[in-house]
This record gives C-alpha cells, structure tokens and sequence, in this order.
C-alpha cells in the first residue's frame, strides 16, 4: 500500500531535491513549457523559487497577481525579479499553500516549517486575495 503525501511534505521533498541546482534556468523553463502535471510542476516551481530565496540569502519572496499580470519578485537589499510562472501554475500554487497553511479565508498570515536536509527553519507566509488581485509573500528568517 502506498503512503499518500501530504503538499508539505511534498514540498520539503522538492525543496531537498533541487538543493544543488542552478534555479534561474529551471525556472525559466518552467515559464516556457506546457504544464502537464500542474500540481507537480506548481510544487516543483515553488521549491525552485524558495531555494532560490534561501541561496541568495534574501529575506523576501513576493509572488503577486495583478489585473492578470504577474510578478516574482526576491528582495534582500535589492529586488530581483524572478521568471513568472503561467498562469494556471499561479493559481495552483496558491491553491497548495492554502491546503498547506489550512486557510481558507481570503487572507491570512501563519508560519510554515520547512525541513531541509539536516536542518529546519521557519518562514512567515502571507497570503491575500482581493477583487483582480492575488499575492503570497514569504519571509524568510536573517541567514
């Protein structure tokens, strides 16, 4: 019998997995291949952006829909723009990190535990919907 996993469990996995990749060309792939798992490929473009944040030692990552337009933004001292997602990716992220966090209000801030490899750390995630307007942000603990 196969054990079913839960997203976050899931996420920590991919997070481990892509540790030593280099994340900007996978996520720009990601931007211009079709998805065809989209539940698989909105973790696996999530896992890339995080490691992305952690390795640059940034304190930020902002993912944020717009009337449509979307943006990835890492900050730390300065703000760097990421390859955007497609959108039916966006909406799937979203939809994860809301199982994950068990929200299901249109807002709402709560902490989330990421295990990686030997160690642990704990980052604040936001999420918000609102009339044509949509943004997760992750903040990261200083590095």
């Amino acid at each position: 019998m196969e054990i079913s996993r839960n997203y976050h469990k899931k996420l920590q996995e991919m997070c481990d997995c892509y540790l030593e990749t280099d994340y900007i060309p996978e996520l720009q792939k990601m931007g211009d291949t079709p998805v065809t798992d989209p539940e698989e490929d909105a973790l696996k473009y999530l896992s890339l952006a995080i490691m992305h944040t952690i390795s640059e030692k940034a304190g930020k990552l902002s993912l944020k829909r717009k009337k449509g337009e979307l943006k990835v933004t890492v900050k730390n001292d300065q703000k760097e723009s990421l390859p955007t997602p497609p959108p039916e990716l966006f909406d799937q992220i979203l939809a994860i990190m809301r199982r994950i966090l068990h929200l299901e209000e249109d807002k709402g801030e709560l902490p989330l535990s990421l295990g990686l490899r030997n160690g642990q750390m704990e980052v604040m995630v936001k999420i918000k919907h609102e009339p044509d307007k949509d943004s997760l942000k992750f903040k990261f603990p200083e590095l």
